[in-house]
């Protein structure tokens, strides 16, 4: 299998990688404003849903949260130094991904990745876009417009009341 052929099916695309719950996510580098480390610096946010961890201020903006590890089902866990916050932009919307490490910024060839497994979708797959092998590893690749969607339908407390 040849990669290096210059047409659409075989094109490789950057993707930025992160670490989630032992698990190797991808989103695509076109969508990521900024990583940052996470300090002190969330504020938490009254009646927000549990997968909101709060709000940032960052390179002049707020920014709400969101802990992946949380909306996926996995074990909240403290944040260290390898914790990051990684500033995704989809539909003009500026939202903070948690996630448990990031630092990982590689081209993926279309042909490497797959549609997500019926199996899958049924549980948390309508947030995987593919399944990209790249050799031995494994990446899940992110549909942010959907995680996104789904952020800004439990953001507004206010409107849960």
């Amino acid at each position: 299998m040849e990669v290096k052929q210059a047409n659409q099916q075989s094109a490789a695309e950057p993707f930025i990688l992160f670490e989630l719950a032992g698990t190797s996510y991808g989103v695509r580098s076109r969508a990521v404003q900024q990583m940052e480390m996470i300090e002190d610096n969330i504020t938490p946010v009254p009646n927000a849903p549990a997968a909101v961890e709060g709000v940032i201020f960052s390179r002049g903006q707020v920014i709400p949260a969101l802990n992946l590890r949380v909306r996926f089902g996995f074990e909240k866990v403290p944040h260290d130094l390898k914790t990051r916050l990684v500033v995704i932009n989809t539909n003009n919307r500026a939202v903070g991904l948690i996630v448990d490490s990031a630092r990982e910024f590689i081209s993926i060839p279309a042909s490497a990745i797959q549609p997500p497994n019926e199996a899958i979708s049924g549980l948390k797959g309508k947030y995987l876009e593919g399944i990209a092998t790249l050799g031995e590893r494994i990446v899940l690749i992110l549909k942010l417009d959907e995680i996104v969607n789904l952020a800004e339908t439990i953001l507004p407390a206010s409107e849960s009341t």
